[in-house]
């Protein structure tokens, strides 16, 4: 994994749990890799993994089962979403508006490459 160093490295382990999620490789009440695991996964001290996993039980994404491992709890997939959307519209949105401003991008421009995307997106999916 390539860590950004403007970034905690155990926010960014969250990061990849958020997407493993988002993208349904880690579903509800699924065993998801243990602490040691992902720290050999992603190359961190087992430290830095097991702060990873402390922040997603404060947030209920994660549970654990004593003696068997984390699990994505019931709830985790709206949860990951809810804060990841959140995330969006509050922090990269904004970023991106005033990008457009500055470059004088129009939002039909932006709407027909997402649209594209889209298309794209779907079509490699078939």
């Amino acid at each position: 994994m390539d860590f950004d160093n403007g970034k905690p490295i155990y926010l960014q382990i969250v990061d990849f749990f958020y997407e493993n999620i988002l993208i349904r490789k880690w579903q509800e009440n699924e065993r998801i890799p243990s602490v040691r695991e992902v720290a050999v996964m992603v190359e961190v001290n087992p430290n830095t993994a097991s702060r990873a996993f402390t922040h997603l039980q404060e947030l209920e994404v994660i549970y654990n089962k004593r003696g068997i491992g984390y699990f994505v709890s019931e709830k985790g997939y709206h949860t990951v979403l809810e804060i990841k959307k959140k995330e969006f519209i509050g922090v990269r949105l904004p970023d991106m508006f005033k990008e457009m401003m500055l470059l004088d991008v129009e939002f039909e421009e932006v709407k027909n490459s997402y649209d594209q995307y889209v298309k794209n997106v779907s079509d490699e999916k078939k």
